[in-house]
């Protein structure tokens, strides 16, 4: 009766809109007056769950993505982009996709991706001939490369709740993240010579060179953070606070489209953007601790196991599970809820953890396209003046090549594994 209840408010939350932490937590609060426990114990692990040093580089990353975002990166990354693939057909989408690659590698969140990289890629696009839809489409899909090329604060939280290396989950996501990113400008460019979109004309090898020397700043960051990490030299939270300082010194003396006065106001900005992701990490911990309790995660692991224990059809099931709950929850909150319970149930058929972390991730990453609560659909809708639905039409033929991509990492583990294992020894 007491986990009923639990789910019961939970679920009715989540149909009658109230935001995930929110619904997190009342749903907890309800449980334990219910049960009879103290509600002391609902602080108690809502601190418990934010007291992880590796969550203090969440901060940071939102930051030092701010900072560079402001500071004129997505003009720059655009066009470095445009100058390398803008003369194929249907350059501009392709341009769309290559730049969200980018851009992801400073980020680290897919939200971001969608409103910067959209916010020029899409009316860019719609004045170049392009049907709205299409570039509303492929913007709100090349945005979920974001949080798997690394920096991810996706991958950060899976490595706070399950003790992988942070170093290691960005390594697994370098390569899966290039996939999806060249899987999407594969089916971006077979629609634009389909539908006969522009393409603009060759600028030259002195274009690309201009383009690179401007973009040069912004995308050293990338691997400001990767060294940082895999030399050992700083923990995930010192880089991220590195990172930040550089994107402050970039953005305001390098590029210098960074006003000083402009500081207090992306501070307050990335602060509130942090902690609204702690607070869901904070709820959804207490929300966990009772599914624990309960024994619900095992009982998912035994219910699973008694119906097969053969490693495929249990990756075939979680995948189709995570696809599912991408469709209705949260990332972060899906994430913090699930992982841990279906960790367990990964590792009891073979599934290295590294390996389960890096197609989940990903999993839940498409979640951010698919309704009803599609998060970068309706970012990049509201970018093109669009109704919801033309956009879900448009975007399909890219969710089938990131499930596409999916199924290939979660069945060739070697693709997450690899550079870890060559990198990280």
């Amino acid at each position: 009766m007491d986990v009923a209840v639990l789910f019961i408010v939970f679920i009715g939350g989540l149909i009658v809109g109230i935001p995930v932490a929110v619904t997190l937590g009342v749903s907890s609060l309800a449980y334990l007056l219910i049960a009879g426990i103290p509600v002391v114990v609902m602080p108690q692990k809502m601190y418990a769950g934010m007291d992880v040093f590796v969550l203090l580089s969440i901060p940071g990353f939102i930051l030092a993505g701010n900072l560079m975002n402001r500071g004129g990166i997505t003009q720059r990354i655009i066009r470095f982009a445009n100058s390398l693939v803008g003369w194929i057909t249907g350059g501009l989408g392709l341009t769309n996709i290559s730049a969200s690659m980018l851009f992801g590698g400073i980020t680290g969140t897919a939200v971001a991706d969608a409103a910067s990289i959209g916010g020029v890629m899409i009316p860019g696009m719609k004045k170049a001939g392009y049907p709205a839809d299409f570039s509303a489409a492929v913007t709100a899909a090349s945005s979920t490369v974001g949080p798997i090329i690394p920096p991810s604060v996706p991958m950060i939280i899976v490595g706070a709740l399950s003790g992988i290396s942070v170093g290691q989950m960005f390594l697994a996501g370098a390569v899966p993240g290039i996939l999806m990113g060249v899987a999407m400008m594969v089916t971006a460019y077979v629609i634009s010579v389909r539908k006969n979109f522009p393409r603009q004309e060759w600028q030259g090898f002195g274009e690309v060179a201009r383009a690179f020397a401007g973009a040069f700043w912004a995308l050293a960051m990338t691997f400001l953070i990767i060294y940082g990490l895999l030399s050992g030299l700083a923990t995930p939270t010192e880089t991220a606070i590195v990172a930040s300082v550089y994107a402050f010194i970039v953005g305001a003396f390098i590029y210098r489209e960074l006003p000083v006065a402009k500081l207090p106001g992306i501070l307050v900005e990335s602060g509130t953007s942090a902690a609204g992701i702690l607070a869901l990490v904070g709820f959804a911990n207490v929300f966990g601790w009772i599914l624990v309790s309960e024994r619900i995660p095992q009982a998912i692991a035994d219910g699973v196991l008694g119906i097969t224990d053969n490693r495929f059809l249990v990756i075939l099931m979680i995948n189709l599970l995570l696809l599912v709950v991408g469709m209705f929850m949260e990332t972060i909150a899906a994430l913090i809820i699930l992982f841990v319970p279906l960790l367990s149930l990964a590792e009891a058929v073979g599934i290295d953890p590294l390996h389960f972390a890096t197609f989940a991730v990903l999993n839940l990453m498409i979640g951010l396209t698919t309704p009803p609560v599609g998060v970068c659909l309706f970012v990049c809708a509201g970018i093109a003046r669009l109704p919801l639905m033309p956009v879900i039409k448009a975007i399909m033929p890219f969710l089938l090549t990131n499930i596409a991509v999916l199924l290939a990492v979660s069945y060739i583990p070697e693709l997450a594994t690899w550079l870890p294992s060559l990198l990280i020894k």
